[in-house]
């Protein structure tokens, strides 16, 4: 009973210090054997804990004959037949319509009064009008006197003179109506297409001149893709088309519409469509990485975009899966496939384990 007493005071895993070498109320030491960091030879050690939480996420390589790609630089244009420009053919003020100025982001209908312009003649051209008005009224006054004297004898002067006399009164009047409707007349600013505002440029009051572009309207779900070729002939051998406007993580197919014939600063002006519904929003004018896939055809690993990082030496790597708990970088040859996916084409072998999520986070480990 005594040495069982005696054994049952020691707890199992538990060790006692000396006197004088006791921490307190210190935390025990725990060791940092399992937590992620780099190894000697530039791997990494990742337990399986930390790979949950890091949400890392493999893809088995697989060697494959891929479209010949290449890179353009592109930007959103609008379609001419669903976006047009809204500009006045006179200088004058302009004044609101029936249902005031549309603004920014404002659907319209085709035809709709989108403003009015009341035009401003200077002091010059106002006098001049109104001298040509009083010629006009005097000369006006003396056909009706000559035409009612020729009604007066008619049946003694010839048919043919009553009716110059009435058509000279008629193209006289005709005339003076023109001339002062053309100080009172505004000319009304309808919308070309439907669609909604994309720009306007004009508040009540304000005076502008003629062809000067006031509202810009826009589809937005038929916006076209404009990109320059800087060749010829690889133009002309498109078999599909993608772009990204950040950085390849949001890629969208477009549809090719055609390319121009004439130079544009040495290159091409290739034309492009994008599919309804599938492409993000957009704005005219806002630059696009463009990726064309010829017919040609190489080999290669297709991987994400997002597998790629860069190493100390700013070169595009990427993580390999080598066991449970390590990571391999392997500095790699690629080119774009489409907006969100790359052709490795020298650093990876068929049957590799990539990491396509977390690579980021993976390269972070020191």
């Amino acid at each position: 009973m005594l040495m069982i007493s005696a054994l049952g005071g020691v707890v199992p895993g538990t060790a006692h210090a000396d006197a004088g070498h006791d921490h307190g109320g210190e935390a025990p030491f725990v060791g940092t054997a399992n937590a992620p960091k780099r190894q000697p030879d530039g791997s990494v050690f990742l337990p399986k804990l930390s790979q949950r939480q890091l949400g890392i996420r493999t893809l088995l390589a697989e060697s494959r004959e891929l479209p010949m790609t290449h890179q353009w630089v592109g930007r959103v244009v609008m379609d001419p037949n669903a976006g047009g420009k809204v500009q006045p053919t006179v200088a004058g003020r302009i004044e609101a319509g029936s249902r005031g100025l549309p603004v920014l982001g404002q659907a319209v209908r085709k035809g709709e009064v989108l403003a009015v312009v009341r035009p401003a003649a200077s002091a010059i051209e106002r006098a001049g009008q109104n001298a040509q008005a009083a010629e006009l009224r005097a000369n006006l006054e003396l056909a009706q006197r000559q035409r009612a004297r020729l009604l007066e004898l008619e049946g003694s002067v010839p048919q043919k003179e009553i009716d110059a006399a009435q058509v000279e009164v008629r193209s006289l009047g005709e005339r003076l109506a023109a001339i002062g409707g053309s100080l009172t007349t505004s000319e009304s600013l309808v919308a070309p297409v439907s669609g909604v505002i994309a720009s306007s440029n004009v508040v009540a009051g304000q005076v502008v001149d003629a062809r000067e572009v006031l509202f810009e309207i826009v589809d937005p779900s038929r916006f076209q893709v404009e990109a320059i070729a800087h060749d010829a002939a690889l133009a002309n051998s498109v078999a599909q088309a993608s772009a990204s406007a950040d950085g390849g993580k949001t890629a969208f197919p477009l549809a090719w519409v055609g390319a121009g014939r004439s130079l544009r600063e040495q290159s091409l002006p290739v034309l492009f469509r994008t599919v309804e519904g599938k492409a993000p929003p957009l704005s005219v004018g806002q630059p696009l990485q463009v990726v064309v896939q010829t017919r040609e055809q190489i080999a290669g690993i297709p991987v994400p975009t997002a597998a790629l990082v860069k190493n100390p030496s700013n070169q595009e790597t990427v993580w390999v899966h080598t066991s449970a708990e390590r990571f391999v970088p392997r500095t790699v040859r690629y080119r774009l496939l489409d907006g969100a996916t790359v052709t490795v084409t020298d650093g990876l072998a068929a049957g590799d384990r990539v990491v396509v999520q977390g690579a980021p986070l993976v390269n972070q480990v020191r």
